[in-house]
């Protein structure tokens, strides 16, 4: 092989050429899911089973509500009247459209576990039966004595291989090997992604697929525990807990449903006084048209959905109490390096000095990097070869200088032309050196250009590579300069100033010097960074924030993040993660990708919006309701009570009816909204305040006035009503 050859395999195209290679990906389009009947259809069981007393008894309103159906129903049978029997169905429809709700809610939830139960099949693994506990990177996998076991009898700690074409029997480490693993099943993506030991990708879930290659792994789940157990019984809604805000408002409920009780308990004996004795019945029908119905039949029904919405964008909450966290988030932290990067430093272009020119740079740079098995040294072959295609192979008789933190350098000797030939790249310091260990004296401008090169690289956050050759006895020259670019993932700048626009500020922390992380910082866009941040100061800063009654959200992937992640409020670990980091979030984005948090803080804020919306609409809806009621009840001993009865209903009893069959209807208009959530935009407090009292205030006290009217049009034709 000769030089001329070796220049001949590249052209100038790689000038000025950046990020090659990088990855281009956006985020899946999920539109939500309509109600339809089929649904319906499909809960109408499972309400029917939650009409038991001791399953409603965790919902005073709609508790209180049952016991009144009850009460009518045995009225309605000892004095038996069309009006008694009218009211007493649609009280009972009202409990069960309040069942319903959160019936369907929970029934989406189950559809989808049943497709994620099903990737759970029994399969057999090959589990490694002796030395465990020595095994290392250098053992050799074909001398692994193994034995097949089923995947159920599986422990933490065990070890087992997985080959190309097999299941993953469990949740684990991968400890051995890199392998291209299909998670299609679990997470909805079609592409597979790499699996490999010692970094923050060796985490694997059980049910996946390896699609290539061999690893070994490292049990970190028991069967019935793994990662996708967790995911069942979440979505299935039957571990939800309730929020700290859904119990302050259970308790708002409560405490309104006990005063109207007392206000309607003793209006009978004002009413025996004034000589307007009130049937039990009408009572009845007015403290269920009284007390906040809608928000106490929809509340349960908005949780379950919240967290649904994220299921369906392939994020696991591990508590609704984190969901409503991510609604009042202040301060965002993100992991520099595999989430706002993509972690692994790329060749992004050559530069070369001393009248060197991009060829020669480029053929050399690709030499120096093909026995080179770290991403630095496989990003630059990629650089070149993108450029112009594959060149030649290193001669069998090459010698790789493999990388130590020692020389800090790396590179190959070869034979040129019957001549020893070597060729070095590596930081800037030690190559000089290695330069100078051969006699070689760098001209005065070239120095200049290289400094010049090198402090341009470095200030824009990139790492330089200085390339040198040696032929023969001869002193070596420089060539030129590497760029390596820690690549900002595409969208970045885009989702910060969406998470600018909630009022959330973005943090970056990343081990980099504070010169490099300015530079990266500058280019995502993000308003703050840590920089040279270890776990303890990562942790330190979180806690800080929380003092200062912040509430803070952070996206990480690796071990050193779990800390991190443990102490926030919101914390979101990656797929992609490891192990320590899954455990310690709250979240697990399925897709790995730490923009989504985006996507988590709008549901968030989603589900606050939606459930103070529907409280202001459920008060404002019962305050028209007065209207329709207590006129009817004491207009004939106060005629002057006529003039509130602005709707000009029928009659008494048909007020009564068409108001407690509006207060059953409107839980089933407003199923939907429930589920599917009152839109947010990004807007200030005051702006979404406002538009909640104009649209569900407003409406909420001009609705009941039109359902009503036009249901007493319709009830005032039933004979005996």
């Amino acid at each position: 092989m000769n030089r001329t050859a070796i220049a001949a395999q590249t052209t100038p195209a790689l000038a000025g050429r950046a990020d090659v290679g990088a990855r281009q990906r956006s985020p899946r389009a999920r539109a939500g899911r309509a109600l339809s009947w089929t649904q319906v259809r499909a809960a109408l069981p499972g309400a029917v089973r939650k009409l038991d007393p001791r399953a409603l008894r965790h919902q005073p309103v709609m508790f209180v509500v049952e016991v009144g159906a009850l009460f009518t129903t045995v009225l309605a049978v000892l004095q038996p009247a069309v009006f008694a029997w009218w009211v007493t169905v649609w009280l009972w429809f009202t409990v069960l459209f309040a069942t319903l709700a959160e019936s369907v809610a929970e029934a989406r939830g189950k559809a989808q576990a049943s497709s994620l139960r099903a990737t759970q099949r029994q399969t057999t693994a090959r589990k490694v039966l002796a030395g465990q506990d020595t095994l290392t990177a250098s053992s050799r996998l074909d001398l692994l004595e193994t034995a097949v076991v089923p995947s159920a009898s599986l422990r933490v700690g065990d070890v087992v291989v997985v080959e190309a074409g097999e299941t993953i029997p469990g949740d684990g480490d991968v400890i051995e090997g890199v392998a291209s693993v299909d998670e299609s099943a679990v997470t909805g993506e079609s592409a597979p992604v790499i699996r490999e030991s010692g970094g923050d990708r060796s985490a694997v879930t059980g049910g996946t697929v390896v699609l290539s290659d061999r690893i070994v792994v490292r049990i970190t789940a028991a069967a019935g525990s793994t990662f996708v157990d967790k995911m069942i019984a979440l979505v299935e809604g039957s571990e939800r807990q309730r929020t700290p805000n859904e119990i302050a408002l259970n308790v708002l409920l409560t405490t309104l449903t006990i005063v109207f009780l007392l206000a309607v308990a003793t209006l009978q004996p004002f009413a025996v006084y004034s000589g307007q004795r009130q049937p039990v019945l009408v009572l009845v029908a007015l403290l269920v048209c009284l007390i906040p119905t809608t928000i106490g039949a929809l509340l349960s029904a908005i949780g379950i959905a919240g967290m649904d919405r994220l299921v369906q964008r392939n994020v696991l909450a591990m508590s609704g109490r984190a969901v409503e966290a991510a609604g009042d988030v202040d301060i965002l932290l993100l992991d520099k390096t595999g989430t706002i990067t993509y972690g692994n430093r790329r060749a992004a272009r050559l530069e070369p000095v001393g009248g060197v020119t991009q060829s020669e740079l480029a053929a050399a740079a690709r030499l120096a990097s093909l026995a080179d098995a770290t991403p630095e040294g496989r990003s630059i072959v990629d650089l070149v070869e993108d450029a112009v295609g594959p060149g030649a192979a290193l001669p069998a008789d090459a010698v790789f200088v493999p990388f130590s933190a020692h020389t800090r350098m790396s590179g190959v000797d070869l034979d040129l032309d019957g001549e020893p030939y070597r060729l070095r790249k590596g930081a800037g310091s030690a190559v000089r050196g290695w330069l100078r260990s051969t006699g070689a004296i760098l001209p005065q401008d070239t120095r200049a250009r290289l400094d010049e090169l090198v402090e341009e690289v470095s200030r824009s956050g990139g790492t330089p590579l200085v390339v040198a050759e040696q032929s023969g006895q001869h002193p070596a020259r420089v060539l030129g300069v590497v760029h390596l670019k820690d690549v900002v993932k595409e969208g970045m700048r885009e989702r910060f100033d969406a998470l600018r626009a909630m009022g959330i500020r973005t943090v970056m922390v990343t081990g980099d010097n504070r010169l490099t992380a300015q530079a990266i910082a500058a280019e995502a866009g993000v308003d703050d960074f840590l920089s040279e941040a270890t776990p303890e100061d990562k942790l330190a800063y979180i806690r800080s924030e929380q003092t200062g009654g912040r509430l803070v959200a952070m996206a990480g992937d690796g071990t050193n993040d779990a800390p991190a992640l443990a102490q926030s409020d919101v914390g979101v670990a990656m797929n992609t993660g490891t192990s320590a980091a899954k455990e310690a979030g709250n979240m697990v984005d399925l897709d790995s990708d730490p923009t989504k948090l985006i996507e988590i803080v709008e549901i968030g804020k989603q589900l606050l919006i939606t459930r103070g919306a529907l409280t202001t609409f459920s008060v404002a809806n019962d305050v028209a309701k007065y209207f329709a009621i207590l006129p009817a009840m004491f207009v004939g001993l106060f005629p002057q009570l006529d003039a509130l009865n602005v709707m000009r209903l029928s009659s008494p009893q048909s007020a009564i009816l068409s108001a407690v069959i509006f207060n059953a209807l409107i839980i089933v208009a407003l199923i939907p909204l429930s589920l599917r959530g009152v839109r947010y935009r990004p807007a200030a407090a005051d702006v979404l305040l406002r538009r909640n009292l104009l649209i569900y205030g407003v409406g909420g006290l001009i609705a009941p006035f039109v359902g009503i009217k036009l249901l007493d049009l319709l009830v005032s034709l039933i004979p005996g009503v």
